[in-house]
């Protein structure tokens, strides 16, 4: 029960008077679980008094200031560390306010706040706080030390919050500073970014983030630091990020990826698995130490990645950190990129030395034999490779251009090339140290209309140096094309890949485009009727007869393939069922299905689970009289997932979906003559908010 403060506790609230505890008793007495009895609810500025010991706190009111002069507020006295409850100090909806010199220890959550900013959080203890060492594999709740959940704008600065589960976690949280705080030995993570965007990560101590007994293998999935779902343009400088399970790892569990992060000067060294994990695209790692790991950047699934100038060396030793031994000989390596796809890659001035295994590994789609995917387009130069069994070794890639780079005593050799490696140049020649890069700009579209001519432009490509620039082009078909400038027809409907390479003669930089090649159609409900659809749950493939999702639909003038837009759809709630949208909803349409084969559409998604997609997409053809044709991925497919390219995951994706039936399409139902209304339908394992994009979508 929460107990208000009468108004003469108030004045003196405000007038800065040091407060004793909020209740008659010690807070926390006779307690193991934090039932500290009655909160201290803060209206003004506060100042506490460091010889008592106090219960929770809650910040009713914005602005204020409360300055705990080193007090503690106590939940548990003892017990089990997993079995602690309630939050010492927690705030809603208020700004501005300043937190400083607090300890709190015993509770489930040292300090939690949401739908706030403007908050500064400076030398505070959140330590010996909620923890589960012997927890197994998966997500045990956001608590522990500091949890901000959409709080924008804020600082934390010079805190502790050491021996819980999660140190840090910003959920939802964008525009923060986190910077020399102590946030190490944390039993799941030292800080974790859930849908956190351009937040600054400077200076602070994120080490020991690890769950591990002795014996065990791979430290289910603890990490200094995690990253996941969309957690993009984030900052992270000079940070102690060693001793973890992994060092800092970017996840991607429901293939919502985290972009356009800086990771520099950070040290994410004796790993006991990765020193860097990354499974996202289109992040950059500049001056970082990952050595002394199983390896020191495991980056399956890293498109568009650039490592510059970092250290990953002695991983795999038999003497360190050995888990997961996959290159042949169970081998290691500084930096792999495996089990995941990795164009548009550069790797330049790293040093890595004494692995066991692998420099550098580039790896296509062992389980296809590179037919599925393979490591495309990389450029690796002017790194330091010694000492280790091999400089370089490739498998299953194309379109590789290697030069400059510095070889010592690799003892299996410099380059290997261990099977069905084409497009391989290799320059022994040396790259001065003070030569620079040229900074390759890339203009054109990322759609275009299938047999119609389409150009891109790298005119804009400068030099530091001023030297003369060379452009070499690749679309995809195994040709190369020169010049500044292209101009090409796609034949074919899909995604393709646009590569180019700018060099000065000496250093090259890499740039892409994604294409989408579309042909006009005549839409069904994604040009400009959202007002046309509905939505349904349905349990076991039966209607609902609670109807508890909802969704918005509208047009999306930005985010579109074909037509002036695309159909935007967000379900919030969703019942965490089989939701179907559908179109029209009066189920009044009348489309002739004579002559068709098959329904196609382009699809953007977003799910915020972690667990993310269960199967799908699921078609329904509604006919006449309530008669309805379901078109299903057979048994074992989940086409959310088995993508066709890796940059389906940030961009769209085609399905063509034949009405028939086919090898992987099931059908159920006979085809309806006429269609009165077509469904698609999603199903997730969980049920967070989920996010659609549709265009296109037509009988054909």
């Amino acid at each position: 029960m929460r107990t208000k403060l009468p108004p003469l506790v108030a004045v003196l609230l405000s007038a800065c008077l040091i407060l004793g505890p909020a209740t008659g008793s010690r807070a926390g007495e006779g307690s193991t679980k934090g039932d500290a009895g009655a909160a201290l609810e803060v209206t003004s500025d506060v100042v506490l008094d460091p010889g008592r010991t106090y219960g929770s706190i809650v910040v009713k009111r914005s602005g204020v200031t409360i300055d705990g002069r080193g007090a503690w507020l106590v939940g548990a006295k003892g017990g089990p560390t997993k079995e602690y409850r309630g939050t010492a100090i927690t705030a809603a909806g208020v700004s501005g306010v300043t937190l400083r010199n607090i300890n709190a220890k015993g509770w489930e959550t040292g300090l939690r706040v949401s739908d706030a900013e403007g908050w500064t959080v400076e030398n505070c203890n959140f330590s010996d706080n909620f923890s589960d060492p012997d927890f197994g594999w998966g997500e045990n709740g956001r608590r522990g030390g500091i949890v901000l959940e959409r709080v924008r704008k804020s600082v934390l600065r010079k805190n502790k919050a050491n021996r819980v589960w999660d140190a840090c976690a910003l959920v939802d949280s964008d525009d923060n500073v986190v910077e020399s705080n102590d946030f190490a030995h944390a039993s799941n993570t030292c800080l974790k970014l859930w849908t956190a965007c351009r937040n600054t990560i400077r200076g602070n101590n994120l080490s020991y983030g690890i769950r591990i007994k002795p014996g065990e293998v791979h430290a289910r999935d603890s990490t200094s630091v995690l990253i996941e779902s969309g957690s993009n343009g984030n900052r992270f400088v000079n940070n102690d990020c060693t001793h973890g399970g992994d060092g800092i790892f970017v996840r991607v569990l429901n293939g919502w990826c985290s972009m356009g992060n800086v990771f520099e000067g950070n040290d994410c060294s004796y790993a006991n698995n990765n020193g860097f994990e990354c499974w996202a695209p289109r992040n950059v790692f500049v001056k970082n130490k990952a050595n002394h790991c199983s390896y020191g950047f495991w980056m399956g699934g890293s498109d568009e990645t650039r490592l510059i100038g970092n250290e990953a060396s002695y991983n795999g030793l038999a003497s360190g950190h050995h888990n997961s031994p996959h290159l042949p000989g169970r081998g290691h390596a500084g930096i792999v990129f495996m089990f995941g796809s990795s164009s548009h890659t550069l790797a330049r001035d790293n040093v890595c030395a004494g692995n066991n295994g692998a420099g550098i590994a580039l790896v296509g789609d062992l389980d296809s034999q590179g037919k599925k995917w393979r490591a495309y387009h990389w450029v690796i130069e002017r790194n330091v490779l010694s000492q280790n069994r091999w400089g370089v070794y490739a498998k299953h890639a194309d379109w590789v251009v290697i030069a400059g780079n510095t070889y010592r005593d690799n003892a299996d050799g410099d380059v290997a090339n261990d099977g069905d490696v084409t497009r391989l140049t290799e320059s022994l020649g040396v790259i001065a140290a003070t030569a620079r890069p040229p900074v390759a700009k890339l203009d054109g579209p990322t759609s275009a209309q299938v047999g119609m001519p389409a150009s891109w432009d790298a005119s804009g490509s400068v030099d530091p140096a001023g030297h003369a620039l060379q452009f070499t082009w690749d679309l995809g078909d195994g040709g190369f094309r020169s010049g500044p400038r292209l101009v090409h027809e796609f034949g074919q409907v899909g995604f393709h890949r646009v590569g180019l390479n700018v060099t000065n003669g000496r250093l090259t930089d890499p740039a892409r485009g994604d294409v989408y090649v579309v042909r006009e159609v005549v839409e069904l409900g994604t040009e400009g009727t959202p007002a046309g659809w509905s939505i349904e749950d349905f349990h076991d493939r039966a209607r609902s007869n609670e109807q508890s999702s909802r969704a918005v639909f509208d047009n999306d003038f930005v985010e579109r393939l074909i037509g002036k837009s695309s159909l935007r759809v967000v379900v919030a709630p969703y019942s965490g069922f089989r939701a179907a949208l559908t179109y029209p909803k009066s189920r009044d349409a009348a489309w002739s299905l004579k002559g068709k084969t098959k329904l196609t559409f382009w699809l953007k998604a977003i799910n915020a689970d972690v667990t993310g997609w269960q199967g799908g997409p699921f078609l329904v053809l509604h006919g006449e009289d309530g008669a309805v044709c379901r078109l299903e991925p057979r048994a074992g497919r989940d086409l959310m997932r088995d993508l066709d390219n890796n940059e389906a995951r940030i961009g769209w994706r085609r399905f063509e979906i034949p009405l028939g039936g086919d090898a992987h399409w099931q059908r159920d139902g006979d085809l309806p003559a006429i269609a009165r209304a077509v469904s698609i339908a999603f199903d997730s394992w969980g049920a967070p908010t989920l996010r659609f994009w549709i265009d296109g979508l037509t009988l054909e």
